[in-house]
């Protein structure tokens, strides 16, 4: 049984690996990649992706990171291809073959039927010598020195190589086509990544009562409206006009420095220009604010105008943090 320091060294030594791995195929980067890249961006059509064993695992990676970034793509198993699923792949299809050897019987056999039907190839291979690369129209050489694996065997540092080549690919076509984080929130409407996208303030508002006193409201009343609308807070408008911020805070502080409360009004206490959001923003920016002037709520709308409250609780329960 390998000890815990034993252990954390062989974790660390295999990071390293991996890490030189990728440091590796950045220098072998070259005109194919450009090339690559430029076919898929006037591509009328859509990428395939395609491997055996661990790389159809990365190639189903590569589709997913694709697809949600605005390059349409397939996956397509290299063994079942030969088995009928090549009929997925159309005419102008480009296609993205995954192979560490670049000669497994199976590429063997789907390269000439692609070559056959006329769709552009391009080979993601460990060897620039193998029948893969040969036969492709673009490299993308994914070799690596060596497997993290400790008998040079289990895939390891080449599938790693694979997928970081992928992502290089997605992220140049994204940039390329100035993708925004509008248009990446269209293919992640779902979860809380979606809802940091596209959930806005104003969402969220609309879920809250709008507790509100005017400046000459008496401490009594400002402390009967906080604890009905169990948001923390109440705004003060004066007029349709946002004058100040009463929270919990304010009552506990005026309690800790008053022996009476007769007299007192919300002017007394509150707190004059507070912090507000447009009800437009996204809920996200709001929670920014949140963090950094160390408050649980704020008001939404302008100085001129009142929307209402969101709290911080309101975005735990969205998933935002």
């Amino acid at each position: 049984m390998k000890s815990k320091v034993e252990i954390l060294e062989i974790a660390r030594k295999t990071l390293q690996i991996e890490a030189e791995g990728i440091s590796r195929i950045s220098t072998q980067l070259n005109d194919d990649f450009s090339e690559i890249v430029h076919q898929i961006l006037y591509l009328n059509a859509r990428v395939i992706v395609t491997g055996i064993g661990k790389s159809a695992i990365i190639a189903q990676k590569i589709v997913a990171t694709f697809n949600s970034t605005g390059t349409p793509a397939i996956f397509m198993h290299a063994a079942d291809a030969i088995h009928g699923d090549l009929g997925m792949i159309q005419q102008n299809d480009l296609v993205i073959c995954i192979s560490k050897s670049g000669n497994t019987p199976e590429i063997k056999v789907l390269v000439p039927l692609l070559k056959q039907g006329g769709n552009k190839l391009v080979a993601m291979a460990g060897d620039k010598e193998s029948f893969l690369a040969k036969q492709a129209d673009w490299l993308l050489d994914t070799s690596v020195e060596h497997e993290a694996c400790p008998h040079n065997l289990a895939p390891t540092t080449s599938t790693t190589a694979q997928l970081a080549m992928g992502d290089a690919l997605a992220v140049c076509l994204l940039e390329c086509r100035e993708f925004s984080s509008a248009d990446f929130a269209k293919y992640h409407p779902g979860g809380s990544l979606g809802k940091r996208l596209y959930l806005t303030v104003g969402d969220l508002a609309a879920q809250n009562e709008k507790p509100v006193v005017t400046s000459n409201a008496s401490v009594k009343e400002v402390i009967i409206e906080i604890t009905k609308n169990r948001l923390g807070a109440v705004a003060v408008v004066d007029e349709g006009k946002l004058s100040g911020i009463i929270t919990d805070g304010d009552i506990r502080r005026m309690l800790n420095k008053n022996t009476t409360i007769d007299g007192l009004t919300a002017a007394n206490i509150m707190t004059i220009s507070p912090k507000y959001i447009d009800k437009n923003e996204l809920a996200v920016n709001a929670l920014e604010i949140l963090r950094v002037n160390n408050i649980t709520q704020i008001l939404v709308g302008t100085e001129s105008k009142f929307e209402g409250f969101i709290h911080l609780h309101d975005l735990l329960k969205e998933g935002i943090i």
